[in-house]
């Protein structure tokens, strides 16, 4: 059987695979407990998993009270640390148990790491919790704040301690233990500002009504705060339940984001796995600069210790993790429609501020019967409400040219006159040809030629007449084109669809324009106007410049310039994060090489749920890379002013994107090649 191609591993791109574990408690029974972990650190290994983190005292259970102090358990303990480290070795899979550790006199509450066969390092829990059912310092002292001891029993032991994979860049991983997380200030912030990427937190954490909330906002939240990825686990069935109870809750989260959550209240040992980018924490970092400006302040007198270790490499089956066909259209129903009554009120106030500063009250915008103009017509119509303005106000045209289709332009007008806006239609053929003429086009002379000149004119006509039109009543001119548009650089520069006085759509995405679209129609209109909305929602995406063919086939825009479902992908990875091609065509695989499976936003059209190979992949990134960093630039060096919307979503030479425009793409497609199998 063939080696797997690197590319197929999630390893390969900067992933780390992590399993939370809650296993059946045996009080007081270390023998019994390891059996337990040793089951779940096979199933995990079988998993692919790189990193397995059990509870807080998971070898002894937490809520034993004095028989913390038994001299017989505490060895026992320690001879099943012994035990679970040989496993280790014979998965290459890195452990982290909960245990109570002597060190001299004193006994610690710790969080133990295994790796290759032996402990790599101990770290002891900082912050005891001695209040309401809570009395950890009867039994265990707090860890020191002295640096980490290294060498001996544990491999090092300490709190300024990362754990860190020779082997695997990116894979470092800090401890902390249950109250730890509480405090104001917790040990594993200061751990992610020494560098490490991923958070771990072993947990007792009795459950009461709402607390499991509390967890999970306080795993959201430093997860986003720290730029890291925080894997937290709670003691579950089994523990002691004379005074408390216990819910065993495991959560993942990656940025602020949830990638995983476990089972709660089950009587069953189980996993609870995600993939972690850690090469993409890395890069949200490196372009944070307040993240380094605040290590330096709060490092100065610190110095944290690596423990190495070796983790495996081996290729692993498909991604473990969330992953959006459509990062800038949630899959969440609710999540959706928050978003897009953001993103709708966004490009209203938007527009509200920049009438209120320029004292119009009338605009110009062209209606082609297609998505784009539909939501800025949206939008203004809005705005006008909003600020007590007559629709009547919003002079809208529709501009006819060689190749509109009655379909569209009877949208157009259907739209209009639902709206209740002033509409009129200008027929730009009869300019068009006295242009064409007098530039000797061979279109003028009864020729089929639909070269881009020939496109160029009608698209630079209809812009200059709206420029005109506003002129004439005192008006600006409301801008289209959005933000997938202004990634390809499909757009007509200068005195055309690329130039406006203000732009609502430039930071929004087409795919999420769809949805907004859908949204305004669910959300504020029916009968005649929702039937239009819907209507230019069904129509393929066309700029309608050249005459339909032989075959009857429209001028279609996706057929030139790759799916829009596909190139927003490219685009969300590559602006946002910056990361490879080569990843960026992997994440694209895993999320569209089966249109059976996983979510999809809500009222996502059939036609839309469509699958995408590798091949077809590789062939619409390549043309996009080319397009976006080698094509583009100086279209997007000279844009009109507009809201931003989506995170990190802004091409604006003023706001997120900022590059020159005589730049090759070379670097990107060579990395494209050199890593993406045909």
């Amino acid at each position: 059987m063939p080696k797997p191609h690197p590319f197929h591993s999630p390893r390969t791109h900067g992933f780390v695979r992590v399993a939370a574990a809650t296993p059946v408690v045996h009080t007081a029974d270390p023998v019994a407990n390891a059996e337990e972990h040793i089951a779940l650190i096979r199933q995990a290994g079988a998993q692919g998993v790189d990193l397995i983190v059990f509870p807080e005292l998971s070898l002894s259970g937490y809520a034993i009270d004095d028989l913390l102090m038994q001299d017989a358990l505490l060895a026992e303990v320690e001879r099943q640390i012994d035990r679970i480290a040989d496993v280790t070795a014979e998965l290459d899979v890195a452990v982290v148990v909960g245990a109570p550790i002597r060190r001299g006199d004193r006994l610690y509450n710790c969080a133990v790491v295994l790796a290759n066969g032996q402990p790599v390092g101990a770290v002891p829990k900082t912050y005891l919790p001695n209040y309401r059912e809570y009395y950890e310092k009867r039994w265990f002292a707090p860890a020191d704040d002295e640096l980490p001891v290294l060498g001996g029993r544990w491999g090092s032991f300490g709190t300024a301690l990362l754990f860190e994979a020779e082997n695997r860049p990116g894979f470092v991983f800090g401890v902390e233990v249950c109250e730890d997380f509480w405090s104001p200030l917790p040990p594993s912030t200061r751990q992610a500002l020494a560098g490490a990427r991923i958070l771990l937190n072993l947990s007792a954490s009795n459950i009461v009504i709402g607390k499991a909330d509390e967890r999970a906002l306080l795993c959201t939240s430093q997860s986003a705060r720290a730029m890291a990825a925080y894997v937290f686990t709670a003691s579950g069935w089994g523990e002691s339940t004379a005074d408390l109870a216990w819910d065993g809750q495991a959560t993942i989260h990656e940025l602020g984001a949830r990638l995983a959550e476990g089972e709660r209240f089950s009587v069953e040992s189980h996993l609870t796995i995600a993939d972690i980018d850690v090469e993409r924490i890395g890069l949200e970092r490196l372009r944070t600069g307040t993240f380094a400006d605040t290590a330096r302040r709060e490092l100065a007198r610190e110095g944290f210790a690596h423990a190495l270790f070796n983790a495996r490499e081996d290729a692993t089956a498909d991604l473990l993790r969330p992953l959006d066909r459509f990062p800038f259209v949630p899959d969440d129903p609710a999540r959706l429609d928050q978003d897009c009554y953001e993103a709708f009120n966004i490009q209203v106030q938007g527009l509200m501020r920049r009438m209120k500063a320029t004292s119009a009250e009338r605009l110009v915008i062209g209606v082609s019967g297609g998505l784009d103009s539909t939501q800025a017509l949206l939008v203004a119509c809005r705005a006008f409400d909003r600020l007590g303005l007559p629709r009547t106000g919003i002079l809208a045209y529709t501009l006819p040219g060689f190749a509109t289709s009655e379909g569209t332009k009877a949208n157009a007008w259907a739209l209009m006159k639902a709206l209740g806006v002033t509409g009129a239609e200008i027929d730009i053929r009869p300019t068009a040809q006295t242009m064409l003429e007098a530039i000797g086009h061979p279109f003028a002379k009864g020729e089929p030629v639909h070269d881009i000149t020939f496109e160029n004119v009608q698209a630079g006509l209809r812009t200059d007449y709206l420029f005109r039109l506003a002129n004439q009543n005192g008006a600006f001119v409301l801008g289209t084109g959005d933000l997938s548009e202004l990634a390809l650089g499909w757009c007509t520069y200068g005195v055309g669809d690329h130039m406006s006085h203000y732009n609502v759509n430039g930071g929004v995405a087409k795919t999420l324009i769809r949805h907004l679209i859908r949204w305004v129609a669910m959300k504020e209109h029916t009968g005649g106007a929702a039937d239009v909305l819907h209507a230019i929602l069904d129509t393929e995406i066309s700029p309608e410049l050249v005459p339909a063919g032989a075959d009857g086939k429209i001028q279609s825009t996706e057929a030139t310039v790759g799916p829009y479902a596909l190139n927003d992908f490219f685009l969300f990875y590559i602006t946002r994060f910056g990361l490879k091609p080569s990843k960026v065509a992997y994440l694209a695989h895993q999320a569209w090489k089966d249109a059976a499976a996983g979510h999809w936003p809500v009222n996502t059209p059939e036609a839309e749920r469509v699958a995408y190979d590798l091949a077809t992949i590789k062939h619409w990134l390549r043309k996009f890379l080319f397009r976006f960093f080698q094509t583009s630039q100086f279209k997007r060096s000279a844009l009109p002013n507009g809201p931003k919307v989506v995170t990190g979503g802004s091409l604006s030479p003023r706001g997120d994107w900022r590059a020159p425009s005589d730049a090759t793409a070379r670097v990107w497609l060579d990395e494209l090649e050199a890593n993406v199998p045909e």
